[in-house]
């Protein structure tokens, strides 16, 4: 099971990146339009041979698409049609999102059954696991807003990354869980971080691209700004971002919650500010700063965005700096 796991997730990440690859295409192609031209009226002609009323003659009128006579009018054109491959491209980026999805749950499962156990005992299994919640959650907003799609460019390439990561840099072997482990709480406290930090993961992504939307909107065109040229507008994707990181964040209190009640059932005490716990501490004010900021009109957009951004770069650290680089009493990393 264990060497079935890891082959799944091997073939999740090829998925992700043909997902990645066909989104890209679509990306590129996105402004390459088919217009049809109106039929105009012919020039009136005047003089002798016009019917005599020096009107055009029946029947004259241009056909559609066909050129205007030179130097004449071009005719109106009618609204721009999407390029077809664009848009079987962009199709074909979501089916090979669903399967590598499917892949990756079916590689988690099967990590499950060789542990037996949840698969959250360590960096790898984590990262796998909280990486799933957000592509979930990704195909949810799928869905839901269909118009969002061009933003699975850059979800997907943040998939492709984090699990490679997982397993050139994080991977381990299938261990049991550390003693500390074995409680209830393990499944309360590590499903809602888990649940939370997949939210927050989604969350960064619209964040990321609305800063170089806005900034594209606002007439700026040089890297990276450029990037977000064919993405949804500016305002969707604020919106989404809020949305996300609403939903998160009282599901990341109460994961802190029931972290302290945890510490205080297995040590004695419910905080003794261990580096994991410090740095749960310091996302925890900077993403109910982030919601707070939002909610404050004199507060930009941008600069509530930016404090967004901040919170999920101090996730990061919580998962890969404090695990790889300080010892406490949360070092379930598992790397050497």
């Amino acid at each position: 099971m264990s060497a079935l796991s890891d082959q799944l997730v091997t073939f999740a990440i090829l998925a992700y990146l043909v997902a990645m690859i066909c989104h890209a295409v679509e990306y590129a192609l996105g402004n390459a339009r088919t217009r049809a031209v109106a039929a105009t009226p012919a020039r009136e002609l005047v003089g002798a041979g016009v019917g005599g009323s020096g009107g055009s003659p029946a029947g004259t009128d241009a056909p559609v698409g066909g050129d205007a006579p030179a130097g004449g009018d071009t005719g109106a054109k009618l609204p721009a049609r999407p390029n077809g491959r664009a848009r079987l491209a962009g199709r074909i980026a979501v089916v090979a999102t669903v399967v590598a999805t499917l892949l990756h749950l079916a590689g988690l499962v099967t990590r499950g059954i060789a542990a037996d156990r949840m698969p959250w005992g360590n960096m790898y299994e984590f990262v796998l696991t909280v990486s799933f919640i957000g592509v979930a959650g990704w195909l949810t907003v799928l869905w839901k807003r269909p118009s969002l799609r061009r933003l699975g460019l850059f979800l997907t390439l943040v998939m492709v990354l984090l699990l490679a990561t997982a397993e050139l840099v994080l991977y381990v072997p299938v261990v049991p869980l550390v003693p500390a482990l074995n409680s209830y709480w393990f499944i309360i406290h590590v499903s809602t971080v888990v649940f939370a930090s997949g939210l927050f993961l989604l969350g960064s992504v619209p964040a990321v691209t609305y800063l170089m939307r806005a900034g594209y909107e606002r007439g700026k065109r040089s890297f990276p700004y450029t990037l977000a040229k064919r993405m949804p507008a500016a305002d969707s994707l604020e919106r989404l971002t809020f949305v996300l990181h609403a939903f998160a964040f009282p599901v990341f209190t109460f994961a802190v919650i029931a972290g302290a009640i945890w510490a205080e059932a297995s040590w004695g005490r419910p905080w003794g500010w261990d580096p994991k716990e410090t740095w749960s501490f310091i996302s925890w004010v900077i993403y109910a700063g982030y919601l707070h900021a939002r909610a404050t009109p004199s507060v930009k957009r941008n600069v509530a965005t930016w404090i967004a951004v901040v919170g999920f770069l101090t996730m990061l650290m919580n998962l890969f700096g404090v695990n790889i680089f300080f010892e406490g009493l949360h070092s379930y990393g598992g790397l050497d």
